[in-house]
């Protein structure tokens, strides 16, 4: 790591929030990266898209940002976002990128060039081709260097660490009784047309940010038109992802919300249909187990914990040694920083955020989790103890 990127860690390691983190990275990287304005938001990091929080500095406003998503996801465009998270590099410069002909990107011919913006340094803070943040730098004068890419590159995993950090369960969550799914209707031009009560009561809860006035009466945040957009894409056949985010309300309940492109009578084209309701056990159980940095093993071995399964019983359910569930609890324990089996299952089971699943062994790949699952008052009872 250079050292210059020392600060910027210290700053990091320092934040309290996703917000307060993008305040203290961005201060400390514009002091050796300097820029005019920038964009700093967190992604879902199984499908890519933008959530909450997201910091705009010296920027328009929700309509702008719109405009930029809108281009990042309908348009032809150079480096995307859903290309920084599986390059071998996570950072790039348009100017760089084009050849110093920016105006091959559909995003520069279309806002940048009106705005007096010259160039732009994107990153995706990522963990493998986990992006958890992105991060847009813009300048009015200058072209952003290869050594200033190659420092923001250099960032991109430790930052990204650090900022998954914050999707852990929060003990302090208000758990009331959770609204029934809400439901808001686009149009074919992506306008809101319509939304039910319920709808209405997820969007009070939503964290403040960029958003666009409907309407309808409640702005909508940038975070719920992203997936808007990526449904429309996905019906275009411009992108394959997945049109759904998971995003932490207010109230620290974790919600998913995801869009279908809807047909006409003829099978045309018709509006999109946006669901916005509390995330299930499956919607979390990856991500809370990656916030922790759990890989699929872990998971499996403390989901076999929770149900009170000891060492030698785990290892005959995953086929592996004793000694080798052995060295996995003990990585568990250290990545949740707790010191025995009943902590563990305090920690991510029985605080409610995130219920036991029955058949642990099938969740090896995110796409297996079971859609049902028991209560968490039907777990066994822990063993507290590691051998």
């Amino acid at each position: 790591m250079n050292q210059l990127s020392e600060p910027v860690l210290t700053a990091a390691g320092r934040a309290v929030d996703s917000m307060d983190f993008f305040g203290r990275v961005s201060a400390g990287i514009r002091r050796l990266v300097p820029f005019d304005s920038a964009v700093w938001t967190a992604a879902d990091p199984e499908t890519g898209l933008i959530t909450a929080p997201m910091l705009v500095e010296n920027l328009g406003s929700g309509e702008s940002c719109a405009a930029y998503w809108e281009s990042e996801l309908l348009e032809e465009n150079v480096v995307p976002f859903r290309d920084l998270a599986r390059a071998a590099v996570p950072a790039a410069g348009l100017r760089a990128a084009t050849g110093d002909l920016p105006a091959r990107s559909a995003r520069f011919r279309r806002l940048f060039a009106g705005q007096g913006i010259h160039d732009e340094l994107r990153v995706a803070l990522r963990i493998g081709d986990r992006p958890w943040g992105l991060v847009s730098l813009f300048r009015g004068a200058g072209d952003f260097t290869a050594t200033e890419v190659a420092l923001l590159a250099d960032l991109a995993q430790p930052l990204a660490a650090r900022l998954r950090g914050f999707a852990r369960p929060v003990p302090s969550a208000t758990h009331t009784e959770a609204p029934a799914p809400g439901l808001i209707l686009f149009d074919e031009t992506g306008t809101a047309v319509s939304a039910n009560a319920e709808a209405r009561q997820h969007l009070a809860l939503l964290p403040p940010g960029p958003a666009v006035p409907t309407a309808l009466g409640p702005k909508l945040p940038i975070w719920l038109l992203s997936t808007v957009l990526q449904a429309r894409a996905r019906a275009a056949g411009l992108d394959h992802g997945s049109a759904r985010l998971r995003i932490r309300n207010t109230q620290g309940r974790w919600l998913c919300c995801h869009a279908s492109d809807l047909t006409d009578t003829g099978g045309g084209p018709g509006p999109v249909a946006l669901i916005i309701e509390p995330a299930t056990p499956a919607d979390l159980a990856v991500l809370i187990a990656e916030a922790h940095g759990l890989t699929s093993r872990e998971l499996q071995v403390t989901q076999l914990i929770a149900r009170g399964l000891n060492t030698s019983e785990i290892a005959g359910t995953l086929f592996l040694s004793p000694h080798t569930v052995r060295d996995h609890i003990k990585s568990v324990f250290a990545k949740v920083e707790v010191g025995s089996r009943g902590e563990l299952v305090a920690r991510l089971f029985t605080e409610h955020y995130w219920p036991a699943l029955p058949d642990p062994v099938r969740i090896s790949q995110p796409g297996n989790l079971p859609a049902h699952i028991r209560a968490t008052e039907d777990i066994e009872p822990p063993v507290t103890h590691l051998l």
